[in-house]
This record gives C-alpha cells, structure tokens and sequence, in this order.
C-alpha cells in the first residue's frame, strides 16, 4: 500500500516529545505542522514521556508555546506511571523519599502517598525521576535508603537525552549511580514497560495506534512490547546505522526521516529471492555483508537493508552491525 499516507493506516498516534517534537526548547523543523494535520484527519493524539521533571500541564503549557496541539490529558508520563506503580504496591499515605522534579513530588501526592525529601521522613520508598538540579547529596539520600531496604522505582532509564547543544546525561546515568552505590536495581516504571503506552491508547480510545520515537531501547522497545506498530523517526538520539544494527525487540516497523514523512505514502519493501527492495533501491545479504544498490543519502535504501539484514538475523538478542558495501545502481 503505497498510495496513502503513512498515518491514514492508523487511529491515533502516540508520540515521544525529546527528538521527536522538540530538542531542548525549541521545536524540531516541520514537526509542528505535522502534528496539526492530525486534527483535520481523524486521527488521536497522545504524547507518551519518559522525562519525569515536569507535570503533564507543563508539557502540554510547553507545548501548546511551540504551536503543537496540546490538552494537559494528552501527556502521559513516567511520573504518572511511577505514581500509579507505587500506589498498587504500597499502602495509603506511605511515605515517599523523592529523588527528583516537584513535578514527581505532586505525581506521588495525587496517587494518595506522602513524598519526603530526606531518610529522616521514614520513607518506605524511593522514587527516582530527571531533575537537572539532582546533586551528590540527592543521590546519597537515595543510596542511604535503598540501601536500608526501602523499595526503589525508577521514572525511566533513558541514559542519554537530546538538548539543543545536543546529546546530554538523563535519568539512567542518574539511576546507575545509585545502582553502582547500593548493588541493587529499580522497578522501571515508564517506557520500555507497556502500560504507559496501554494507558495513552486507552485514554484516546485507539485500537490501532502507531507509536513514534527516535530512541530504540524506550520508545520502539515501549511500542513493540505494547503489541503496537512502531516508528523510528531520525531527529533524535537513534540513527540509520544503529537501527539497522538493532537487536530484534527493537526494531521498528517503519522507518521515516522526520513527523512530515507520517503524511508521505511508506513505499512497501518487496523481496524476491532473497534480494529486498524498496523504491529504486535494493539489498542483500552475502558472505555476512549488506550489499546495497542505491544511494547511501536515499532512505529507501537504508529501509531495504534493514528489512534484508533483519530478515538474516531475526532472533538478534544484542545489537549486530553488517558491514555495509554501497553498490552504484
């Protein structure tokens, strides 16, 4: 199916918001505008976070500044997740210690729990999301009651997060120091975990919704786990090289360069005999290489060597990178 956009296949988009709708505070080229076509179409939208430092509202104030169509419901977050995963596990008015945002801090107060700030408080729990202001003395306070047996949750594990000066530490970096200092290793609330994307579809009422995210390991593993379709979009963190070389749990169903690509006809990869095809380009494996016809900037053919090199190795359990050989047509 060529003839329709890529989006018409689906009811609603869930859509990451660090690399894919803005890099720090500024909106990502063209993004803007083709989140405002999706009104005019019919079709949802949800926008799935893992970054834990600020409130739904915030997101949805940020974003609506940036032009994008936002309702304060149609941010769903780790924070949330975190929240609700404390919740079922503890009992009413359990005290939390917060490693992380005010935003996290008023998450834990609406799911019926208390939040502290120091061991002091007896907290029976951690809860650890992104603040760019956590410090030694924060992540202390966290060690000294991990260690003491409390139960830990992490927001999300991203390691890494896009900012406008480019790739910075995000929460992951944040957790591993807690992780290296107690031996132990939290409950991951957000993405990869499916429920925040099951709650996202759900408050939309999609049944057939395509996830959108430019890091593998959170956002296409997220989607992919929750049984949904899955795009890589490339403004971001993950590139043509990494997602060819993706572990199998992490490769995505389509492939686009940017947002606008969702309202572009997807060309179908064909294959025949082992050589896959995708617009003028094509690829097959040979001797543990991809030889590529095509051209290394056209993304047609980088399309057609994931789908011939994941084709080869569809149990992947690590990521594994072909050598590539670009063959002129």
């Amino acid at each position: 199916m060529t003839d329709v956009s890529l989006i018409s296949r689906f009811d609603a988009l869930l859509a990451d918001l660090d690399g894919v709708v803005y890099a720090g505070p500024n909106a990502i080229p063209g993004a803007i505008d083709a989140l405002k076509q999706l009104s005019g179409l019919g079709i949802g939208l949800g926008y799935v976070t893992n970054n834990a430092s600020r409130s739904p509202g915030e997101v949805a104030a940020h974003l609506r500044e940036l032009g994008a169509p936002a309702d304060d419901d149609q941010v769903v977050s780790s924070s949330q997740a975190a929240a609700d995963l404390l919740a079922s596990l503890l009992a009413p008015g359990s005290k939390i210690l917060i490693t992380g945002s005010p935003a996290l801090a008023r998450e834990i107060e609406l799911a019926g729990l208390v939040p502290v700030d120091s061991q002091d408080g007896e907290p029976v729990a951690v809860v650890q999301g992104f603040n760019p202001a956590i410090g030694w003395k924060e992540l202390a306070e966290a060690t000294y009651v991990v260690n003491g047996g409390a139960l830990w949750v992490a927001t999300n594990t991203d390691m890494t997060i896009p900012q406008a000066r480019g790739i910075a530490p995000g929460n992951g970096t944040l957790v591993a120091a807690v992780a290296a200092a107690t031996g132990q290793q939290p409950r991951v609330a957000g993405k990869p975990e499916a429920p925040l994307f099951h709650s996202a579809a759900k408050r939309l009422g999609a049944e057939r919704p395509l996830v959108v995210g430019d890091r593998l390991d959170t956002d296409i593993l997220g989607g992919n786990n929750a049984g949904f379709a899955t795009v890589a979009v490339l403004t971001g963190v993950d590139t043509r090289e990494t997602i060819l070389a993706a572990r199998a749990a992490e490769r995505p169903t389509y492939i686009i360069e940017n947002l606008g690509d969702l309202h572009r006809p997807y060309p179908e990869v064909t294959h025949d005999d082992g050589t896959y095809a995708c617009g003028n380009a094509s690829a097959r494996v040979a001797n543990g290489a991809v030889g590529v016809i095509g051209n290394q900037a056209d993304i047609n053919a980088w399309r057609a060597a994931c789908a011939a090199w994941w084709a080869q190795t569809p149990e992947a359990a690590a990521p594994q990178a072909p050598k590539l050989v670009w063959l002129d047509h």
